[in-house]
């Protein structure tokens, strides 16, 4: 962290907190969070009620009161029907595990995306009406939205309607197109971007209002236009999500702060560049400590864990011109079933007064966890955060120069140890780490090959060899998809799974078959 999130740590630490810290009469922290909450994303990888019920236990043991469902299309809106998607949950089931997390304490709070990131709905023709754009499907369009409200007043409503909380989450984060369409090009130009926003912002705000609800909503564009959210409604809420970079990233954080809105912090288990090849385990741990007393220090009411499954973004497959066939998520992270030891992280951070020593925590979790000794401990962290770096075009996004080769030698090192440490208990929670690693083995000794087969010194001759080692590939994939599969069966849909298997291993089926054809 930077700046002025690192110059508040260095504050808090000054100050004492760490060392000699004040309780409350039930011993918690002097300036403990009232919400302390998780953000659950059912965009992708649906979980199975029974596991989503489980999932929710295992949050109330460890001290969260609140859950941030983003359920997108498996919430099963009866006014408009067309939403719900395949893998949508009974108003029956709806109901019945809102209670679920009424009996344990836990607050549920529905997460209904009503500016951006809105493909899944705009992709019906029946919302044409309403497209900020007609082939990025992303943003409703404010100004049509703001005179025809029926939309997300329906949503709204209904979800009003299964859930008790006080509290619906509107988004309204990364807004991209605002200000694309000619009518709303035309009013930024005379009006500003923020009256935009602001405006239509405003009408779900006070839509959530009418229904007995406070509205919260993401602060990446609220922190753009500082000056103008003083026309929201009073009840509004702000979420600042940080996933490591400086206070200032969107805005000027300071204006956010004295505002007098509430505000929520927002660090995260999974988000970009995490994908199906990598986790960024170090860059986690570093938000979790970093950003937790951070925000507690500003004086943030609530702490929200963010985990994403996908970016948000799609791709469309058209089936002409005009006729859109289907959409697919962009970005895939592992599932949710293999980050318990961030999620134990984060658990840790919000009952400690001060940040999260993560060498310590790491050493304590392996030993209570898998029986781990110190060594080994130190052995599985080291293994865990081997080279995170993302790749593009075969060249590794990493600070110094590092060729695609070393990448590959240190991954293919790190599963090495992951694979030789042998946990006393919980051996199949740490199959996941197993299995991660060896999924970004196979990914990075593919992209060698795509690698090679793109060099401009490539010609036909050299095409037995890569196609011999594209089999061993291929041979060993369907080994890895039924590990996917074994472990994860039991928390979400079969056939979900066996799209991401498809997914993960399609280019190199595809490399294959082109080299194939003229070896």
């Amino acid at each position: 962290m930077k700046n002025g999130l690192l110059g508040l740590i260095l504050l808090f630490v000054a100050a004492g907190a760490a060392e000699g810290a004040t309780y409350d009469g039930a011993g918690n922290p002097a300036n403990e969070f009232s919400i302390r909450a998780f953000h659950l994303d059912l965009r992708i990888q649906v979980m199975k009620m029974p596991a989503l019920k489980a999932f929710v236990q295992k949050l109330r043991r460890g001290g969260i009161n609140t859950l941030i469902v983003e359920y997108e299309a498996t919430y099963p809106f009866s006014t408009h029907p067309l939403i719900p998607g395949r893998y949508a949950y009974t108003k029956a089931e709806i109901i019945n595990f809102v209670a679920f997390c009424d009996k344990l304490g836990v607050d549920l709070i529905p997460l209904q995306q009503s500016f951006g990131h809105v493909e899944y709905i705009l992709r019906h023709y029946r919302y044409k009406a309403l497209r900020e754009d007609e082939k990025d499907l992303s943003q409703v369009c404010p100004l049509e939205s703001v005179q025809d409200s029926l939309l997300f007043t329906d949503l709204y409503t209904e979800l009003a309607s299964t859930h008790h909380s006080r509290y619906i989450h509107i988004g309204c984060d990364e807004t991209h197109l605002l200000g694309y369409c000619p009518k709303c090009h035309g009013v930024a130009e005379k009006e500003g971007l923020s009256k935009l926003y602001i405006d239509y912002v405003r009408m779900l705000c006070n839509i959530v209002i009418r229904l007995g609800k406070r509205p919260i909503l993401w602060a990446d564009i609220a922190l753009k236009y500082p000056d103008a959210i003083k026309a929201l409604p009073k009840e509004t809420i702000f979420v600042d999500w940080n996933y490591g970079w400086d206070m200032n990233n969107f805005g000027d954080h300071q204006k956010l702060v004295e505002s007098g809105f509430e505000i929520w912090g927002a660090p995260a288990l999974r988000s970009n560049p995490d994908n199906y090849y990598l986790t960024q385990w170090e860059k986690h741990f570093n938000n979790i400590r970093d950003f937790v007393p951070a925000a507690r220090q500003m004086g943030y009411k609530g702490i929200v864990l963010t985990s994403w499954s996908t970016s948000g973004a799609y791709s469309y497959l058209y089936e002409s011109e005009n006729s859109l066939a289907e959409l697919y998520a962009i970005r895939h992270v592992y599932p949710i079933t293999g980050f318990n030891i961030l999620l134990a992280a984060y658990l840790e951070s919000i009952r400690s007064p001060g940040p999260l020593n993560i060498s310590t925590f790491i050493t304590g979790y392996c030993a209570s966890e898998y029986g781990f000794t110190g060594s080994q401990a130190t052995a599985f962290w080291q293994a865990l955060k081997a080279a995170p770096y993302e790749l593009s075009d075969g060249v590794v996004e990493s600070p110094l120069p590092l060729t695609l080769k070393a990448t590959t030698d240190s991954s293919i090192a790190a599963a090495k140890v992951l694979h030789s440490l042998t946990p006393l208990k919980n051996a199949r929670e740490f199959e996941h780490y197993q299995l991660m690693a060896d999924i970004r083995v196979q990914y990075l000794l593919f992209q060698v090959l795509e690698q090679q087969a793109n060099a401009p010194s490539f010609r036909r001759e050299d095409i037995p060899a890569v196609l011999q080692k594209l089999r061993i590939l291929l041979a060993r994939a369907p080994i890895l998809s039924k590990r996917f599969i074994d472990l994860n069966e039991g928390s979400f849909y079969l056939s979900e799974l066996k799209q991401e298997n498809q997914l993960r291993s399609c280019k190199v089926q595809a490399l294959y078959d082109r080299l194939n054809k003229i070896r």
